[in-house]
């Protein structure tokens, strides 16, 4: 512990490394904890309906092992290799030369990345940890809600109450900040949709969406939302016009707000102190 005290640089790649295994498990929760949601919700419609579903194979997030979709062919251990195998693979199946999806090396990369700022930024402490925690949950929520349109509670109810915790120690911020940074960020968005709906009669986010950014209030204090809202909310609207404009992306189809919202806790996590004291100077 000593030696990564006075080594930032190599405590920082090491969390690089890890980080880039954690990234591989990451691509693991987000493409299966959909499906096991979808697997447990047709089990309770059946109860509700009287009936018994036939026993299914075990799907977890352990098993069964991860296989090409197109053949089934199982990955092996040197196929597994973050970044590396994709690029040896040239991202296709080593037996049916089914192209792999880029997306995978770049969630590892991403991942990785993040991670070894962190690692950077706080150095080995207790906030490193919290800060890795909070990135990685927050990856994973973003994928799964571009894929699906969900923000699963399984993740966003923990993570609020894991920022809590951290936050009984203040290392983001001050517990009455936190606790007052949950309660404004669900309650903000929970306005926003009941204001959207009386007005058009329609639901305009999910309520997903309310529990993420009440869960990043959670972790980084009120103070933060506003830069949160305001990073997701520009950057969801400028790339929401241009899939419209340019891609001719269907009106009625709705584009997921909880990458933005991601995103945006991100940035607050890093720079929102700075962009807060920067905007206040120009005050």
């Amino acid at each position: 512990m000593e030696l990564l005290h006075a080594e930032p640089a190599l405590f920082t790649g090491l969390v690089f490394l890890f980080s880039l295994l954690v990234g591989s498990f990451l691509n693991v929760v987000i493409h299966r904890l959909p499906k096991i949601m979808e697997a447990e919700w047709h089990v309770q419609c059946a109860e509700l309906r009287g009936e018994t579903m036939p026993e299914a194979a075990p799907y977890n997030l352990a098993v069964p092992r991860s296989a090409c979709p197109q053949c089934g062919h199982q990955i092996t251990a040197l196929e597994n290799i973050p970044l590396l195998s994709w690029l040896w693979l040239r991202g296709r199946c080593s037996s049916c030369r089914t192209p792999i999806s880029a997306r995978y090396p770049l969630v590892e990369l991403l991942t990785a990345l993040l991670s070894a700022a962190a690692a950077w930024k706080w150095g080995v402490s207790v906030p490193t940890v919290g800060a890795l925690l909070l990135i990685w949950t927050l990856i994973i929520l973003a994928f799964i809600d571009l894929d699906t349109t969900l923000l699963p509670d399984s993740l966003t109810l923990p993570l609020l109450w894991l920022g809590l915790l951290f936050n009984l120690g203040g290392y983001f911020a001050s517990l009455p900040d936190a606790v007052i940074g949950a309660m404004v960020g669900y309650l903000v968005l929970w306005s926003v949709y009941w204001l959207f709906k009386l007005v058009t009669g329609k639901e305009g986010m999910g309520y997903g969406d309310f529990k993420l950014l009440a869960a990043i209030g959670a972790w980084l204090g009120w103070q933060m939302l506003p830069v949160t809202l305001l990073l997701s909310s520009v950057v969801g609207a400028a790339i929401g016009i241009a899939m419209i404009v340019l891609v001719k992306h269907d009106r009625r189809v709705p584009i997921p707000f909880g990458p933005y919202l991601a995103g945006g806790g991100l940035v607050a996590l890093f720079f929102g102190a700075d962009l807060t004291q920067a905007y206040l100077g120009q005050l």
